[in-house]
Order: structure tokens, then C-alpha cells, then sequence
């Protein structure tokens, strides 16, 4: 049984940092792209950041860029998305995905909230 289950979200007070995981298990997990994705209120699900094969290549939306790192632990079937200078903008439910060999694989979703 395929499952991806996210953790570490919360509330946080803008400025302040947290770190989403992602545990995976059930498929080969360092044979898969691993992307994280956020869907703010009201709006549509979009592409937070990816780590990309071959290389690990990592990408960022602009919105986050140079604020979160997608990183991963192959040993551990696990993804992460360690998040800083949280916005208020950044509120929203975060999933996990796993892409490759014609699969695509969702997590449930952790909600950060981050508000003063």
C-alpha cells in the first residue's frame, strides 16, 4: 500500500521558520521526482518546490525562492521542506506528491497557518 504522510505543520507567527516531512513508503521512493504543493484559500493548488531527477535538480516558485529548501533523505523514504521568514501569504495546505514511473502519488496535506 502506496502512503505519503505529511507532518510539521502548524501555526507560526510571521518571520519564524518551520519544516515540513514527508514519509513515504510502499514504492521505490528515490526513483521518484518528490514535489511539494500548496493550496492557499480561495485559490488553486500550486507548485511550491521539486526535487527533480536525475541530479536532484531542485526548483522553487518565485514566491518562495531563496526562503524554502526541498530536500530529501533516500534512507529514510523521507521528504522535507524546510520553510523560513514565513509570510502570512505562505498560509495554506501543504501537500506532498511523488511523481515517476508513471505513477503520481498524493499525500493528504498539513495546514500551515501563520498569523501574528
Amino acid at each position: 500500500q502506496v502512503t505519503l504522510v505529511e507532518s510539521g505543520g502548524g501555526l507560526v507567527q510571521p518571520g519564524e521558520s518551520l519544516t515540513l516531512s514527508c514519509a513515504a513508503s510502499g514504492f521505490d521512493f528515490k526513483c521518484y521526482d518528490m514535489i511539494w504543493y500548496r493550496q492557499r484559500p480561495g485559490k488553486e493548488r500550486e507548485l511550491v518546490a521539486a526535487m527533480r531527477r536525475p541530479g536532484n535538480y531542485r526548483e522553487y516558485a518565485e514566491s518562495v525562492k531563496d526562503r524554502f529548501t526541498i530536500s530529501r533523505n533516500n534512507d529514510r523514504a523521507t521528504a522535507y521542506l524546510q520553510m523560513t521568514n514565513l509570510k502570512a501569504d505562505d498560509t495554506a495546505v501543504y501537500y506532498c506528491n511523488a511523481w515517476g514511473s508513471g505513477n503520481d502519488y498524493w499525500g493528504q496535506g498539513t495546514q500551515v497557518i501563520v498569523s501574528s
